[in-house]
């Protein structure tokens, strides 16, 4: 279904030819700089059509339903309600949502795919094949194979499938180093649009880290290489014939391309696929802290250059960064050998060191830099920990206090089961209300969120809260540095004003 601009991608063969300098591959190996721009395409093609696969998927709608029991909202990760992400993975074609023939019993899809090994290992996005229990992969020369899903992380929104070959070996394709695209590079893209068949379109890379606040781990490729429905899951090419990224979404007002779509980088997949086939399951690192970017008030205070690193706002107890002696307040600005320039950089850095080992760690702490050893442990299952389970929707808690135009209310029973809020979060003061007239209203404060601490002070009550700001305002200050949590457990560092 296709409701919002944000939607699942497939190509289309037509070659669009950008009135700007064309970039050489980085990744292309040092012949490769002959081959630039549309010159260049037609090999590339030849070279790797062979690699690229197109996938047919049906469910049995009358039997058990798959691991997504909306089939409408299907593996969707969490979107804001209502935005242009909304419909970003619904990728089975309207045309096809009831099945062939209209009332066969049967929902049926198309996506695209591509081999990486010679004996029947083939990539695709997790959601062409969630809730299906047939699939079916289509070769360039017409042969046409039943697939397994080994693997599936719906995270990332990768899959990884089984044939086997019953005419040779098949041709993998070859991954290329996506960290050093450049803006301006040329690129390829294949796959399956509309299901009309193997199909290719080019374009240029239009931005890179891109982060469509779809997932915890988005780090987009960005494209204006026409991509379409059927699309997911289908190779990006550079000009060496290595493929940089994985086609999975578009940007769009309408339901096809307008030249802003998105691929996952290789090298996420990458480490993604190596887990996928090795354990059927992506085993994520976790260090058990909640973190955010650095302020810069922050970075002044503790008399640090830049806002790069990752401000811890929250140790869990008993985890790896308690043990490792994490403190909140600390900046982490080096993991596992690596730089730590933002918060959810720091995300992806920590999901992707494997799990079970101990790795350096440099932070900043009272205007120093310390080293340390933590161990990496492993990440539970996605999902709010101790959240309400209540199956109905609960009634809103009603607000104890009003405080700087916040309605506020105790972190108590009503509240968090009305608002869902970690269990993780303990203890503070939940945001029932924000009035019109509130000096707090344009701050990154919502609806559901815990104020935890205010001036580095828990808090219990609205009426912790109200001692606190008249103390500080006592004392003579005109701001604060309040914590707060998502319902989810994000943590925030935000300044105030007081009145």
């Amino acid at each position: 279904m296709f409701r919002g601009p944000l939607l699942g991608i497939g190509l289309a063969f037509s070659v669009s030819l950008a009135a700007m300098d064309v970039a050489q591959s980085q990744t292309a190996p040092a012949d490769q700089g002959t081959l630039r721009g549309p010159d260049a395409l037609s090999d590339v093609i030849e070279q790797v059509i062979d690699s690229v696969v197109l996938i047919s998927t049906s469910e049995d709608v009358d039997g058990s339903p798959g691991e997504d029991e909306d089939a409408e909202a299907g593996p969707r990760p969490d979107a804001p309600e209502g935005g242009p992400l909304d419909e970003f993975f619904n990728d089975f074609f309207e045309r096809q949502q009831r099945g062939e023939g209209g009332g066969s019993g049967r929902q049926t899809g198309e996506g695209s795919g591509f081999v990486i090994d010679a004996s029947g290992t083939i990539v695709t996005n997790f959601h062409v094949v969630d809730g299906a229990d047939r699939v079916e992969v289509a070769f360039n020369d017409g042969t046409k194979l039943a697939a397994e899903v080994v693997g599936r992380d719906k995270e990332t929104d990768i899959a990884v499938l089984k044939v086997k070959p019953v005419a040779g070996p098949l041709k993998p394709a070859r991954f290329g180093d996506a960290e050093n695209l450049k803006l301006g590079q040329w690129v390829l893209a294949m796959g399956n649009p509309f299901g009309i068949g193997l199909s290719a379109t080019s374009g240029i890379v239009s931005g890179r880290n891109r982060d469509m606040r779809t997932g915890r781990f988005d780090n987009f490729i960005q494209t204006d290489a026409s991509i379409n429905k059927g699309n997911s899951g289908g190779p990006l090419f550079n000009l060496a014939g290595e493929v940089v990224g994985m086609n999975t979404a578009i940007l769009s007002p309408t339901g096809g391309s307008v030249g802003i779509g998105f691929a996952v980088p290789a090298s996420t997949l990458r480490p993604m696929i190596d887990q996928l086939l090795k354990f059927g399951e992506v085993r994520r690192g976790y260090i058990g802290v909640r973190i955010q970017d650095v302020p810069p008030e922050v970075a002044q205070r503790v008399g640090m250059q830049g806002t790069g690193g990752a401000l811890v706002a929250g140790v869990i107890d008993n985890g790896p960064a308690a043990e490792a002696g994490l403190k909140i307040g600390d900046i982490i600005t080096r993991f596992d050998a690596k730089p730590v320039t933002t918060s959810r950089g720091f995300q992806r850095l920590v999901a992707d060191a494997g799990v079970e080992r101990e790795v350096p760690l440099e932070i900043w702490r009272e205007g120093k830099q310390v080293s340390s050893q933590i161990k990496i442990a492993r990440q539970a299952a996605a999902g709010p920990a101790g959240a309400a389970e209540n199956a109905g929707v609960p009634k809103p808690p009603e607000s104890t206090a009003t405080i700087m135009g916040l309605d506020v209310a105790p972190l108590q029973a009503p509240a968090r089961g009305a608002f869902s809020i970690d269990g993780t979060v303990e203890a503070g003061v939940v945001v029932v209300a924000i009035r019109a007239e509130s000096p707090l209203k344009d701050l990154n404060i919502g609806i559901g969120d815990t104020i935890v601490e205010i001036a580095q002070r828990k808090l219990a009550s609205p009426d912790d809260l109200s001692r606190q700001i008249e103390a500080l305002k006592k004392d003579g200050q005109t701001s604060a540095l309040i914590l707060v949590a998502t319902p989810k457990a994000e943590m925030k560092f935000i300044r105030i004003p007081l009145p």
